[in-house]
C-alpha cells in the first residue's frame, strides 16, 4: 500500500497550481473580505498548525468515523441527488466531489471535509427530507463553492477544533479558532453566492437559508421576509453585532441581505441572463463587497 503523505507543507506545494486555477475562476464572485482574511491566516502559525493536524486526523481517523454508516451517492444510489452535485460541479468547474448522506450529522447539516483536491461532502438525511429539490441545489452549490474557493482544509480544521476536540485542546487552540471563525463568516458569504450561481434564483436561495435557520418548513410559509429584515435592521445594535462576531456563520438576515446585494451585481445579472436592471447594469463587485463588509462589521 502506498504511503500517505501527511505533511501539510507538501500538500500545499502539490495542490498550489490547481488551487490557483480554481481561485482565478472563483475570484469573479468571491467576497473580498474572505480573500483578505484567508491571506492573513496563511501567515499565522497557530492556524497552519491546526490545518495540518486536521488534514492528518481526517485522513487517518475522521473520515471513517463520520461516513461509516453513511450512504455514498452515485449514478445507482440516489441518482437524482447525485445529478444535482454533478450540475453544481459543472457550473463551478470543480472535480466531482464524493458525497454521502449521513445520519450522524446534526439536523439540517451539510459539511465539506478533506482538501480541495480530495473533498468529501456530507449531507444529513434530515436536510434531504426538509428542503425542496431546488433548495437542495442551493445547499449543494454552497458546499461546492467551498471546494472551488479552496476553503476545505480551513473548514475541516474549524470543525474538529470546535466540535470534536477535547476541552484542553480547545483552550490551547483558541487563537486559531478565533481566526478561523472570523474567516468562516466571510467564507459563508462567498459560498452563498456560489449556491445562487448554481440555482440562478434568489427566491429559492432565500427559502433555503430561512428553512435552514428556522428548522421549519411550516414557519417559512408564514414568514414575511421583508418585514423580518426590517426587524433585524431596527434591532442591530453594537451588542448584537458583537454576538455575531463570535459565530462561525453570519446571522440569517445578514446572509439574506448580502445575497440580495449580490443578485443586483452586473456580474450575476450577466451570468443569470437578466441583463441590465431598470437602474442600470447593476452594482460593481467593489460596491457590493463594500456594503456587505458594512453588514459584517462589529462596530460602526
Amino acid at each position: 500500500m502506498a504511503a500517505v503523505d501527511l505533511s501539510f507543507s507538501r500538500y500545499v506545494a502539490a495542490c498550489k497550481g490547481a488551487g490557483q486555477a480554481r481561485a482565478r475562476e472563483a475570484a469573479a464572485y468571491a467576497f473580498a473580505g474572505d480573500l483578505r482574511v484567508r491571506s492573513t491566516m496563511d501567515k499565522l502559525r497557530p492556524v497552519t498548525l491546526a490545518m495540518e493536524s486536521a488534514v492528518r486526523f481526517w485522513n487517518t481517523v475522521g473520515k471513517s468515523r463520520l461516513v461509516g454508516s453513511a450512504v455514498r451517492l452515485g449514478e445507482r444510489q440516489f441518482p437524482e441527488l447525485y445529478a444535482k452535485v454533478a450540475h453544481c460541479a459543472d457550473v463551478l468547474q470543480i472535480p466531482l466531489p464524493t458525497v454521502y448522506v449521513s445520519p450522524e450529522l446534526a439536523s439540517l447539516g451539510a459539511h465539506t471535509f478533506g482538501s480541495s483536491d480530495d473533498a468529501t461532502l456530507v449531507l444529513s438525511g434530515a436536510l434531504v427530507d426538509h428542503l425542496s429539490e431546488t433548495e437542495l441545489l442551493f445547499v449543494i452549490g454552497h458546499e461546492c463553492g467551498h471546494i472551488q474557493n479552496n476553503h476545505v482544509v480551513y473548514l475541516t480544521a474549524l470543525y474538529y477544533l470546535t466540535q470534536t476536540a477535547n476541552v484542553i485542546l480547545r483552550l490551547g487552540a483558541q487563537p486559531a479558532v478565533l481566526a478561523l471563525r472570523a474567516w468562516s463568516r466571510r467564507a459563508e458569504i462567498t459560498c452563498d453566492r456560489a449556491g445562487l450561481l448554481c440555482t440562478r434564483d434568489l427566491a429559492t436561495a432565500t427559502a433555503a437559508l430561512i428553512k435552514l435557520a428556522l428548522g421549519s418548513r411550516k414557519l417559512y410559509g408564514d414568514i414575511n421576509v421583508d418585514e423580518y429584515l426590517r426587524q433585524f435592521a431596527e434591532a442591530r445594535d453594537d451588542l448584537r453585532r458583537l454576538g455575531e462576531a463570535f459565530s462561525t456563520h453570519p446571522y440569517l438576515p445578514t446572509r439574506v441581505t448580502a445575497l440580495r446585494l449580490f443578485s443586483q451585481t452586473a456580474y450575476f445579472r450577466g451570468v443569470a441572463g437578466d441583463g441590465p436592471g431598470p437602474d442600470g447594469p447593476g452594482l460593481s463587485r467593489e460596491e457590493c463587497d463594500a456594503q456587505v463588509a458594512d453588514l459584517l462589521a462589529v462596530f460602526r
